[in-house]
């Protein structure tokens, strides 16, 4: 679970933001007042930061008390003046000494809020491999929600936490996104081949991402929004030409395919930066970036499919034995062989769509 707390110490339009930080359910709201966290709910960690000024003398109402200690003293010190006060400290880093400090920070403090100048995220990642085996927890300062999903991604593992002050309305709903780096599992279910076609020319596209697939994954794609079927990436070995593991020949590029937060997306539309649900044969899931997409005129050939409940399923790939889908078990089944009776991997979600977006509204799609 990745944190995310809203620094309000230089806005002013508080109000607006601590309402978008309760409705979004932050973990935290940062300020250098503690009038400003009176009326928080006890879902929300109230955090006092005094960077730059004393420390009150009565912390009541505080949950986190992030100091420095070159001017408040240290966190030991200060929890055991201020009983039931959780304290971190802060450290800004701007050198080889000052990344010693937020590593040993990191090391030994609960808490530790860290502040990198530079723009690299190399000292953070030093920072992060430092406190691999540590139980305090890290939070870095972010300039925007952009710079805070990179900062939850370095190493794989990125801060434990994100703490950015908003530029406007909307930037703490941007922030709770960022931290979203888990998707959903989804339940896959086998469906039967009733009948293939080939279906004459037409635009193809291959989704090239920047992820190496695992040999049991690839992309949901279909011709109709409630009802897909699982492509498999080029991780399998094909005669005449090297595998290519990060690549899904997906379909027609009137196609749909899933990205973030259950949206669709048409094939045709991807672009480099999209977002796409990497699927294995257990549902499980992943978000993986598009590097490139490939649209070229191909022969296509037509493949309708049925679930046990009978709803229908259509997928239009390219025309070609080294096109394959996913069946049950993980196997790899090439398109141009499949068969009425065939079993391959589907999903079927329950939503019609408007722009991508699930939405229950009377819709048919043939």
């Amino acid at each position: 679970m990745r944190l995310t707390w809203l620094d309000i110490r230089t806005i002013t339009a508080k109000e607006a933001a601590l309402e978008e930080a309760v409705h979004q359910r932050l973990d935290g709201v940062v300020s250098d007042k503690l009038e400003d966290l009176q009326q928080l709910p006890p879902t929300v960690k109230k955090i006092l930061f005094p960077q730059g000024k004393k420390l009150p003398k009565d912390l009541g109402g505080a949950d986190l008390v992030i100091v420095d200690p070159r001017e408040h003293g240290s966190p030991a010190e200060l929890a055991a003046a201020h009983p039931g006060v959780d304290f971190g400290r802060f450290v800004e880093i701007i050198d080889a000494d000052s990344l010693e400090e937020a590593c040993e920070s990191a090391r030994t403090e609960r808490w530790s809020l860290l502040l990198f100048r530079d723009p690299t995220k190399i000292p953070l990642e030093i920072v992060i491999a430092a406190a691999a085996q540590a139980t305090g927890s890290l939070i870095t300062i972010a300039q925007d929600a952009e710079e805070a999903e990179i900062i939850f991604g370095v190493l794989e593992h990125g801060s434990d936490g994100v703490m950015m002050a908003p530029a406007a309305v909307g930037d703490a709903t941007a922030l709770k996104q960022a931290a979203v780096v888990h998707t959903p599992a989804l339940d896959l279910v086998e469906l039967t081949v009733r009948a293939t076609e080939h279906v004459g020319m037409g635009e193809r596209a291959c989704v090239d991402t920047c992820s190496y697939f695992r040999e049991d994954e690839g992309i949901l794609v279909g011709s109709h929004s409630k009802g897909m079927i699982l492509c498999v990436s080029e991780t399998h070995p094909l005669p005449y030409m090297p595998t290519r593991p990060f690549r899904v020949n997906a379909g027609a590029i009137h196609s749909y395919t899933l990205s973030r937060d259950g949206r669709t997306h048409y094939l045709s539309e991807l672009k480099s930066g999209s977002k796409v649900m990497a699927v294995d044969v257990k549902g499980q899931t992943r978000l993986v970036t598009v590097g490139r997409v490939k649209i070229e005129s191909r022969p296509l050939i037509s493949i309708d499919a049925v679930s046990e409940d009978g709803r229908s399923v259509n997928l239009i790939l390219q025309d070609d034995w080294h096109v394959r889908v996913l069946g049950p078990g993980g196997a790899v089944l090439n398109s141009t062989e499949l068969r009425p009776g065939d079993r391959v991997l589907g999903y079927l979600p329950s939503e019609d769509r408007h722009v991508g977006y699930p939405i229950n509204e009377f819709c048919v799609e043939r």
